[in-house]
């Protein structure tokens, strides 16, 4: 094989010739065979993309819920400040607690429990989160909506869940969505409902860890938008892999920025406030604004953020990092994150660790992840598998590819979604069975084209 040596290396060729000689040996062995069906990988490659880089088996408490988390928090540091307001408020773990209790019990005797689903049609601030909390305090899966899409668009997200309450608050003058109702939380009179924490023989059934903890609508570039459920389970064990990877603590502060029909935003949200660090909630277009961001990261000594990574370009653009010295962690995703950006961030913030993270709404917010280092000028990988994940890049026949070689991602493990609201046709179609695994789990099947690095990325 003759071939250019500022492309290929010696290694990368001689492999190829294996795999041609492969090839050709199944085809004079039996004529018969498909060229397709003959086998690419040898006994080590295949063992490599299939298993070990998916060796990632980790305990994770399977009885868990965002719940426990939440509440075993509470207990162990209840005068810690827990949520800052964008307009200054100030609440403690126990503050919070009380407001999501009382407001949880409304909601649990209107009817909300365990596989009920709440909208919110709320902008981003503190009484959002409160209903956000109280609707998964009260056994149900919270359903974000955006107020300011077209009413089209909100009333198929709302025809589609069929939401038992659909909750507002009065600053975002709300007051039908979807052809319903809306109920304004800071409205309702709560005072009459304890603000103990919830016993489980109160609600309508018992929440288990595998009910749905909620349901974001995918943004519809593909066809109409998509409720995708997840639960408690997949949700959980992606947040506990986050503190084992990157551990918050009672220094930590996270900015809330990221608009809740976002799956990001689910981490931003509860994250936190399971491991005793401070959260504080940007107005809600201030996403969109790098000045903004850059005060509110100073003002508030944020030490961990997310950016889209065209919104990370612009943040730098605009030549406001060098006042957000407090940053230790900035996490990207939801596009590629190129390598410019990237290392254009490590260069005015040498102290901030950027993480590159991905996954699609139907898995539990992220499945891969990454650490840039110095070698990413040009592509920054996704990366390795989360906990208990699991990712395999296969041709169309599903059959794992060799190291180099572009396929067609597909992921499995515990974060993968329960499937779509109202559509087990697509479910189906989109969650097949797992070849790999044998014990009749699920593929969940991207549509995105990848390749393995030599280094199991």
């Amino acid at each position: 094989i003759v071939y250019a040596t500022d492309l290929f290396d010696g290694e990368s060729v001689s492999r190829f010739a294996e795999r041609f000689v492969r090839v050709l040996a199944g085809a004079v062995a039996d004529p018969s065979v498909a060229v397709g069906d003959l086998p690419l990988l040898e006994a080590v490659e295949r063992s490599f993309v299939v298993e070990a880089v998916n060796a990632t088996a980790h305990p994770v408490d399977t009885a868990a819920s965002l719940v426990s988390l939440f509440e075993a928090q509470v207990a162990r540091t209840p005068d810690a400040v827990a949520v800052v307001g964008a307009g200054g408020e100030v609440l403690t773990y126990a503050q919070f607690a009380s407001r999501v209790r009382r407001v949880a019990r409304y909601l649990m005797s209107q009817g909300v429990g365990p596989e009920s689903l709440v909208a919110l049609a709320m902008r981003r601030s503190v009484e959002m989160l409160v209903g956000i909390y109280a609707v998964l305090e009260a056994g149900g899966a919270y359903v974000p909506v955006d107020p300011d899409l077209p009413a089209e668009r909100i009333a198929h997200v709302v025809d589609t869940a069929d939401p038992v309450v659909v909750l507002s608050a009065s600053r975002d003058g709300v007051t039908v969505v979807g052809g319903r109702s809306v109920l304004c939380i800071d409205e309702v009179e709560v005072s009459g409902f304890s603000d103990a924490p919830v016993a489980e023989s109160e609600r309508v059934a018992v929440l288990r860890p595998q009910h749905p903890a909620y349901v974001i609508f995918t943004s519809g570039s593909t066809g109409r938008p998509k409720g995708v459920a997840v639960s408690h389970t997949a949700i959980v064990n992606r947040l506990v892999w986050m503190q084992g990877r990157y551990g918050l603590d009672g220094s930590d502060v996270v900015l809330q920025k990221t608009p809740v029909t976002f799956d990001v935003s689910v981490w931003e949200l509860f994250w936190p406030l399971q491991v005793g660090a401070r959260l504080v909630i940007a107005v809600p277009d201030g996403h969109r604004d790098p000045r903004y961001l850059a005060e509110v990261i100073g003002r508030e000594s944020v030490t961990t953020v997310h950016f889209v990574p065209s919104m990370l370009a612009a943040f730098l653009g605009a030549g406001v990092a060098s006042g957000c010295g407090s940053l230790r962690r900035v996490f990207a995703s939801g596009e590629a994150l190129p390598g410019a950006v990237a290392q254009r961030l490590r260069g005015e913030l040498p102290r901030v660790g950027v993480h590159n993270l991905y996954g699609p709404t139907e898995a539990a917010v992220d499945v891969t992840f990454h650490e840039v280092v110095d070698a990413d000028v040009v592509a920054v990988p996704i990366g390795a598998p989360v906990w208990n994940s699991r990712v395999y890049v296969l041709d169309g026949r599903l059959r794992p590819v060799p190291v180099g070689v572009a396929g067609e991602l597909y992921l499995a493990g515990v974060q993968l979604a329960r499937g779509y609201v109202g559509r087990s046709d697509l479910t189906a179609e989109r969650f097949v069975a797992d070849p790999f695994a044998g014990d009749g789990s699920r593929l969940y099947r991207t549509g995105d084209l990848v390749r393995w690095t030599a280094g199991g990325e």
